[in-house]
């Protein structure tokens, strides 16, 4: 059974640098598409960034220039780079993994960002 699990959420000042990971496990199939989405209290899920096949990659207008995601080494790893982050930044944020035609979910990890 494939399952994701995300991590390096944590609570952060305002400008301040956070660095999400998440790996699959259950797995030897390498994932064709990767992303992040957060969801904020009242708010619907978003995207975040997306990366398709390791090199199409999108980002949400309101982190493009601020965030950045990448693979790792690591077959079924990906991160994400937040920089100059801000109290909207706050949210849930989740890992969404496509293997083999099904898409999976991590459990969330939550970011706080204080003003």
């Amino acid at each position: 059974q494939v399952q994701l699990v995300e991590s390096g959420g944590d609570l952060v000042q305002a400008g301040g640098s956070l660095r999400l990971s998440c790996t699959a496990s259950g797995t030897i199939v390498s994932a064709t598409a990767m992303g992040w989405y957060r969801q904020a209290p009242g708010k619907e899920r978003e995207l975040v960034a997306a990366m398709i096949n390791g090199a199409n990659v999108r980002y949400g207008d309101s982190v493009k220039g601020r965030f950045n995601i990448s693979r790792a080494k690591a077959r079924n790893m990906v991160n994400l780079q937040m920089n100059n982050l801000e109290p909207e930044d706050t949210a849930v944020y989740y890992c969404k993994m496509a293997i083999r035609g099904h898409e999976y979910w991590g459990q969330g990890t939550q970011v706080t960002v204080s003003s």
